[in-house]
């Protein structure tokens, strides 16, 4: 009895103990700003405030790129929650910020290869660092580019040549030719033995001979602009598409958020006028696949742990209206990909008034 009771406890704590590793840290300042610590979501330190540099601001999740000063030497690595360092000075760096976490992966460079890979959440090598690029992990998925030559001028590069591949987690090559993937869905994939013949979708064969189809972000939206909003125009209709708040531009306010009822139950007929010139092809305009802006904290579920837009499953397409090229005079509606459909959060009105 005595020996069942303690095998019950010590799987009662173990799983405890688990389950608080599971939970996030967040990241917090000393008094003078400037190293950073984490904590638990009950408030305990669990790292006292001692990074700097390009450590991440973001959510410690399972692996985190570390940056810290010891003796006048910056040392930068990988960590684990469990104390696991890994990957000293091959910090993934992408516009002068390091890499973050997504899906329990997070990608390190090789300096002496000039090749990246990815490390798992627990800090193993999952992908070995023999590509040129990877992007980050998508629904189990990562396109990668392999082969190519790497062409500088100053402080840039770009890549030249090479193949672009879709590979899942386990380096498994899914897709060998795989281009034209910068807005699709990866979310939405669907394999079949034929092709998908929906019309939002891009497909593609894959090496085991059947074919890969993902929603294009943007013929989702066309789509849904010309059968969903413009198709019955109506206020309530425009409400029930609208986010909470609308960001608009005012003169000579600048930027401002509002609440949509009074907005557009004041700029409705205006709001009308030029969303229902795209349907009837009154007006040139063009439609861009972009990053969300981040108006306010309620768009931080659209983000992932590092606070960078999360536009691989919530885009932000805009409307742009042309008017005079020469002036670049444009009117510009925004609306967010969310999991409740499009909808509406941004307007900026150049030719006209929003009153």
């Amino acid at each position: 009895m005595k020996h069942y009771t303690l095998t019950c406890l010590l799987t009662f704590f173990g799983t405890m103990l688990l389950a608080q590793s599971n939970d996030p840290w967040f990241p917090f300042w000393n008094k003078d700003s400037t190293l950073i610590g984490f904590k638990d979501k009950k408030g305990v330190v669990k790292i006292e405030p001692k990074f700097n540099g390009l450590t991440s601001e973001g959510i410690f999740e399972n692996i985190i790129a570390i940056t810290e000063e010891r003796n006048g030497v910056w040392d930068n690595y990988y960590l684990t929650k469990t104390g696991k360092v890994v990957g000293r000075d091959s910090l993934y760096i992408f516009d002068n910020s390091t890499d973050c976490e997504l899906e329990g992966f997070i990608r390190f460079h090789d300096r002496k290869t000039d090749q990246v890979g990815m490390f798992n959440k627990n800090g193993d090598i999952g992908i070995a660092a023999s590509y040129n690029e990877l992007s980050r992990v998508r629904n189990g998925m990562i396109v990668a580019l392999t082969g190519a030559n790497k062409k500088i001028m100053g402080e840039h590069h770009w890549w030249e040549g090479g193949r672009t591949l879709l590979i899942d987690t386990n380096n498994k090559i899914l897709i060998d030719s795989f281009r034209y993937y910068s807005d699709i869905n990866f979310y939405s994939l669907q394999i079949s033995p034929e092709i998908n013949k929906d019309t939002i979708r891009q497909n593609f064969k894959g090496v085991n001979g059947q074919y890969y189809s993902f929603i294009d972000f943007e013929k989702e939206f066309r789509s849904w602009l010309q059968s969903n909003l413009l198709n019955q125009f109506t206020k309530t209709s425009l409400l029930n598409r609208s986010n909470k708040k609308i960001t608009i531009w005012k003169e000579p306010i600048g930027w401002k958020s509002e609440a949509k009822y009074s907005f557009i139950d004041r700029n409705f007929e205006l709001i009308k006028t030029k969303l229902l010139a795209l349907k009837s092809g009154a007006c040139d305009y063009n439609i861009f696949v972009e990053d969300l802006t981040p108006y306010d904290t309620e768009f931080k579920r659209y983000s992932n742990n590092c606070g960078e837009s999360g536009d691989w499953k919530y885009p932000v397409m805009t409307i742009c209206i042309n008017y005079d090229k020469k002036d670049l005079l444009q009117d510009q509606f925004e609306f967010l990909r969310t999991d409740n459909g499009y909808k509406l959060i941004s307007i900026s009105v150049r030719n006209g008034k929003l009153r």
